[in-house]
């Protein structure tokens, strides 16, 4: 079984290609580029639970950022009837 920096280089590899896919696509906008850097800095930290992955991991807090990111969809609000 492997241990200590043989274990975390390997982990760090994998998790970089797995990043890297990711970042194929090209950049869409300002928030698509901050919210793919708030992943990349936050997918290490993140606690895995489930057992989801890094790749999985990176992508719940992508869409987390990049749905706090929109602006808000707020209807009118409806005249009540009396």
């Amino acid at each position: 079984m492997w241990r200590g920096p043989a274990l975390g280089l390997t982990l760090s590899a994998i998790a970089s290609a797995a990043l890297a896919q990711g970042e194929s696509t090209p950049i869409q906008s300002p928030q698509d580029a901050a919210c793919r850097t708030e992943a990349r800095n936050r997918v290490f930290s993140t606690p895995d639970p489930k057992g989801l992955g890094l790749y999985a991991i990176g992508r719940q807090i992508y869409f987390a950022c990049m749905k706090r990111a929109q602006p808000g969809t707020r209807g009118r609000e409806r005249a009540r009837a009396s």
